[in-house]
């Protein structure tokens, strides 16, 4: 019974991480940015920790690293003191 449960969570929390990277695909376009390599991170997928699975948020290039971040500082976003 308790693999199952386990099972069941494990299920429970990918399927969040799914809404989480469609949430962010979304907000992200929204503000002209593409991640292409955003996805949940597979390996983690396996794991029985509660905080897996991870969301990897991938690489992206110089521009859209700074076009990123001028976004979230535009709207105070950005977690540091100037």
């Amino acid at each position: 019974m308790v693999m199952i449960e386990r099972r069941k969570a494990t299920e429970s929390r990918v399927r969040a991480a799914e809404d989480a990277v469609a949430r962010l695909k979304e907000s992200f376009s929204g503000v002209g940015i593409t991640l292409p390599s955003l996805r949940i991170d597979p390996v983690t997928c396996a794991g029985t920790e509660p905080e897996a699975p991870l969301v990897d948020l991938g690489r992206c290039n110089l521009d859209t690293a700074l076009r990123l971040s001028a976004v979230l500082e535009a709207r105070g976003m950005a977690g540091h003191e100037r």
